[in-house]
């Protein structure tokens, strides 16, 4: 096992419970959406202002590949990260990919009380309401989310200790 990554939504914990199971399998961890806005030298919301989703996901793919070639390794990937299907073959042959699922009502909640979200990402849908928006991107991408995972936490109702209990449970996995 080398690389372990997570998937899903924004707001779905992937950025939070990346630390907790790296320290627990004494792996390092990076989310991706840092280290593309490291590499671009601005924010997501700047590289799509400027450039477009395009280039903002060319970054992302060449970030990923980057970080798919690395050991013991957690990714809190984008939550588009896997729409690529040829970076959704890299996810999958570099290790365990983890789909954090949450329900929209959570998704909403979640993305609305992190201030950082409206700061950062963009609307990624022309959308009239962020529930509007999550909810048409979750139907376009819970199926890829689904055929990509090898294994799916629910993390509705969780904590992010039950989270990484579930993960490590699931990868049956000792470092």
């Amino acid at each position: 096992m080398t690389v372990i990554t997570l998937i899903g939504y924004r707001g779905s914990g992937k950025s939070s419970v990346a630390a907790p199971l790296a320290e627990r399998l004494s792996f390092s961890w990076i989310d991706a959406d840092d280290e593309i806005e490291r590499a671009a030298g601005k924010s997501i919301s700047q590289i799509f202002a400027d450039e477009g989703e395009t280039h903002f996901r060319q970054i992302e793919r060449t970030v990923m590949q980057s970080l798919l070639s690395r050991d013991k390794l957690i990714i809190a990937a984008g939550g588009g990260a896997i729409l690529n299907a040829e970076t959704r073959q890299e996810v999958q042959d570099a290790g365990p990919v983890v789909w954090l699922k949450a329900d929209v009502n959570v998704l909403e909640q979640r993305v609305s009380l992190d201030e950082s979200t409206t700061s950062r990402r963009p609307a990624l849908t022309s959308s009239g309401s962020q529930r509007e928006e999550i909810q048409n991107l979750l139907d376009q991408r819970e199926p890829i989310y689904q055929a990509c995972a090898s294994i799916t936490v629910d993390t509705d109702s969780k904590t992010i200790l039950q989270i990484v209990d579930e993960i490590t449970d699931a990868l049956d996995f000792t470092p």
